[in-house]
């Protein structure tokens, strides 16, 4: 496969996985957003962990749909993250749910 056509691939790739991003979302309540993942949750709780020098996050989710354009099955039961860098989290409301038509792909 040379280069361009693997461009091309991933490209695809990155299309379908937004597409099926704006199909879901509105199925869940929050964003979450870590340095390795972005996910989508109906329920998250992040806990800071102290140790002695220094600190983490734990960060618990349940039905999650996790953003990453390689996993066979982005749809999971729950998911645990460990990490010494910033949490993000935003509650969605449902107004945000809306694509403005401009922004629409396909025209849809």
């Amino acid at each position: 496969m040379d280069d361009e056509a693997f461009d091309d691939y991933d490209r695809e790739l990155e299309l379908a996985l937004y597409r099926e991003y704006r199909d879901v979302v509105s199925q869940f309540q929050y964003v979450i957003e870590t340095e390795r993942r972005f996910y989508l949750a109906n329920e998250v709780n992040v806990v800071r962990r102290d140790t002695e020098h220094d600190f983490y996050f734990e960060v618990a989710m349940t039905d999650v749909w996790v953003w990453d354009i390689y996993r066979a099955d982005r749809f999971v039961k729950s998911v645990r993250v460990l990490t010494f860098k910033d949490v993000n989290v935003e509650e969605l409301s449902r107004r945000e749910f809306e694509l403005p038509q401009e922004l629409s792909l396909d025209g849809e």
